[in-house]
C-alpha cells in the first residue's frame, strides 16, 4: 500500500500532511490494458483570500490541467460576484447602497442570498450574512483584546446585524438594506458555495472523481484513483499538525469551524474570533464543530451556526436534519456526535 499526501480539514487553512498515516489512503490500481492508468492531478494556489487545492481524477495530465484552469476561472467569476473587497462586486454594491435603494442583482446572488435567509431562520440567527455590520474596532483578534466590552458596549456594536433587514423583491430581483451602515458578507458561506459551484462544473465537464477544497471547506465526489474511498482528516484542535480522528467519504462535504486560529484569551478563558450576532460577544465552549453533508454551501453556514449555537442547540438542530450530521470537540476535549456518525479517534 501506497501512503500519499493527506488532506487535514481545518476552517480556512488546508494543511497538506506528507508524512502521517491514515488520511487518504492509495493503492496500485489495477485496469484493463485498454484503458489509460488513472491518476491523481492537483493543483495549489490562493483565491479568495485562501488556499483551495484542485484535485480531478483522470487519464492524462493535460486533460486534467484543462478542467483544472476551468475551476480556477469559476472560482474566480464567484470572487467576483460575492467579494466585498472588489468594490464592482454586486455585493460590495447592495452595501454601497444600504439605507439609501434597492440594487438589482443576479439571479445567482439573489438566489445565495435567498438562501443565506433561510439558514438564519433555521438557526435562530446563529448564522447571518449581515454580520459585515460588526464593529471591528471593538473586536480585536490580533492579540490585542484583553477584555469584554460591556453589555451595552456589546449591543452597540451589532445594531446592523439582523438578517430581517434585508429586503428581496424577486420580481424586480433586487436586494436592499434597511439601515444605513449595514453590510452583508459571504465569509461563513462563500467558499463552501464556490466549492460546490466546482464540483458541478466539473461533473458536467465529465470529471467522474475529485476534490474541491476551498480553504478548509472540502467537497468530494467519486473515488480515488485506487479505486478506494477518499478519506478525510480532522484537524486535532489541540495539536493542529495532526487529525484526531479520519472519515471515509463518498459525495461528501466536511467543513470545519473551530477556535484554533484566530482568538483573544481573557481571565484565562479561550473566546473565538466568530462573534455571536445575536449577543455580540464572541464565542466560547467549544473547540471545533466539523459538519458533514451532500453540499459544502449548506455545510459551510451550519458550521458557523453549530459553532454558535453550541453543543446541546447545534445537535439538536443537526439531528433533526436528514443526512446532515456533526462532530463537536467541546472546551474540555471532549467528541460529542449526532446520532447518525461514528468517528474513529486515532491514538498516540
Amino acid at each position: 500500500m501506497i501512503i500519499q499526501p493527506a488532506f487535514l480539514i481545518r476552517k480556512s487553512v488546508l494543511t497538506l500532511l506528507l508524512s502521517l498515516p491514515l488520511f487518504l489512503f492509495a493503492q496500485q490500481r489495477v485496469l484493463p490494458l485498454s484503458k489509460p492508468p488513472y491518476q491523481e492531478y492537483t493543483r495549489t494556489l490562493k483565491l479568495m483570500g485562501s488556499r483551495f487545492d484542485i484535485t480531478v481524477v483522470g487519464g492524462s495530465e493535460a486533460w486534467a490541467n484543462e478542467k483544472i484552469d476551468l475551476a480556477i476561472a469559476e472560482i474566480r467569476r464567484i470572487e467576483a460576484l460575492i467579494s466585498t473587497w472588489q468594490e464592482q462586486s454586486e455585493a460590495s454594491r447592495i452595501n454601497q447602497e444600504a439605507g439609501i435603494q434597492p440594487v438589482k442583482v443576479s439571479e445567482e446572488l439573489f438566489q445565495l442570498v435567498e438562501r443565506s435567509i433561510k439558514v438564519s431562520d433555521l438557526t435562530n440567527g446563529a448564522f447571518d450574512i449581515t454580520f459585515g455590520g460588526l464593529d471591528k474596532k471593538i473586536w480585536r483578534f490580533d492579540g490585542s483584546l484583553t477584555t469584554l466590552p460591556d453589555s451595552a458596549i456589546a449591543a452597540k456594536s451589532i445594531r446592523l446585524i439582523n438578517y430581517r433587514n434585508i429586503i428581496l423583491d424577486k420580481g424586480e430581483m433586487t436586494v436592499f438594506l434597511k439601515e444605513q451602515g449595514m453590510r452583508i458578507g459571504f465569509g461563513a458561506i462563500g467558499k463552501g458555495y464556490a466549492a460546490e459551484k466546482v464540483k458541478g462544473l466539473l461533473q458536467k465537464e465529465g470529471v467522474s472523481a475529485g476534490i474541491v477544497n476551498a480553504g478548509g471547506d472540502l467537497t468530494a465526489w467519486g473515488t480515488q484513483a485506487n479505486d478506494n474511498p477518499w478519506t478525510v482528516g480532522i484537524a486535532d484542535p489541540g495539536a493542529q499538525d495532526r487529525a484526531f480522528s479520519w472519515l471515509a467519504i463518498d459525495n461528501q462535504a466536511v467543513v470545519t469551524s473551530g477556535n484554533y486560529e484566530k482568538y483573544a484569551i481573557i481571565d484565562g478563558k479561550k473566546y473565538s474570533h466568530i462573534v455571536d450576532p445575536r449577543t455580540g460577544y464572541p464565542v466560547s465552549g467549544l473547540q471545533s464543530v466539523t459538519i458533514l453533508c451532500p453540499n459544502a454551501e449548506l455545510a459551510d453556514a451550519l458550521a458557523t451556526a453549530v459553532y454558535v449555537m453550541g453543543a446541546n442547540d447545534g445537535l439538536e438542530l443537526i439531528n433533526q436534519l436528514n443526512g446532515i450530521e456533526c462532530i463537536i470537540v467541546d472546551e474540555q476535549g471532549a467528541l460529542i456526535t449526532s446520532g447518525g456518525v461514528e468517528v474513529g479517534v486515532e491514538k498516540e
